[in-house]
């Protein structure tokens, strides 16, 4: 069974990156545009990931890990933040809203092949 990532990111640059690697290594990644087009896909079908840019500004990260948390199919998927090493606050307001790992956005690009495969 293929892996299914579903990714909470704006940036076009990432998204490309994230898309471009998932393609190379056969996982399927979808991009909701909103909170609930993410519940909603995880009621179709559960992803292996959720990945989220802490800086989305699409969707509220926070709301996003809170609302992943508080959904009984969601809760149990690892949800990974990355973000600006020098944004600490963002770091631990992550960390305290449920986001299992929080990386710095360095550490996830060169990351990325791993993460996107299950294999880190």
């Amino acid at each position: 069974m293929a892996r299914n990532i579903i990714a909470i990111v704006d940036d076009l640059f990432f998204a490309s990156k994230i898309r471009g690697t998932a393609e190379q290594l056969g996982v399927s990644v979808s991009f909701p545009r909103t909170i609930e087009s993410a519940i909603s896909a995880v009621a179709q079908e559960p992803p292996s990931l959720f990945i989220c840019d802490l800086n989305s500004q699409r969707i509220n990260p926070i709301e996003f890990a809170q609302a992943m948390k508080a959904n009984d199919q969601a809760r149990q998927i690892q949800l990974l933040g990355f973000f600006s090493h020098l944004q600490t606050d963002l770091q631990r307001a992550a960390q305290q809203a449920g986001f299992d790992r929080v990386i710095p956005r360095s550490a996830f690009a060169k990351s990325l092949p791993q993460i996107l495969s299950g294999t880190e």
